[in-house]
């Protein structure tokens, strides 16, 4: 098995294209006891499209929590397990648990809640 920082890298959105690897990269990520965000979005979504440099910007900046990019047409079943109704939807995990939820390309919402949580997990 991968060490958790060749699965996680830090500074990065990470991608999963299929459930096994969704499945061995958030096991991960939850092992590492930091916050995770997930992007749920999709191809087609013109927000999702303007929201994603910025998802990137914010994991270039918070090296402490690990962002993920789920496409939901990808990951149909994925999305399906989160209840992500629209895109681009943003979730909020802690210790395995979904602390918060972003509906929508609001970026200082998107941000509120990141750094909300970030400090939290870090005090």
């Amino acid at each position: 098995m991968a060490a958790t920082s060749e699965l996680i890298p830090a500074g990065e959105v990470i991608a999963c294209h299929t459930v096994e690897e969704w499945n061995e990269k958030l096991k991960a990520a939850t092992d590492s006891n930091k916050l995770i965000v997930i992007d749920f979005t999709a191809v087609w979504c013109p927000p999702c499209r303007f929201i994603a440099p910025v998802f990137v910007e914010f994991a270039k900046k918070h090296l402490n929590v690990v962002f993920f990019k789920v496409d939901v047409d990808e990951l149909a079943t994925v999305a399906k397990d989160f209840e992500v109704e629209a895109m681009p939807t943003f979730i909020y995990m802690k210790g395995g648990v979904q602390v918060d939820k972003v509906v929508g390309a609001s970026k200082p919402e998107i941000e509120a809640k990141l750094l909300q949580h970030s400090q939290v997990a870090s005090a």
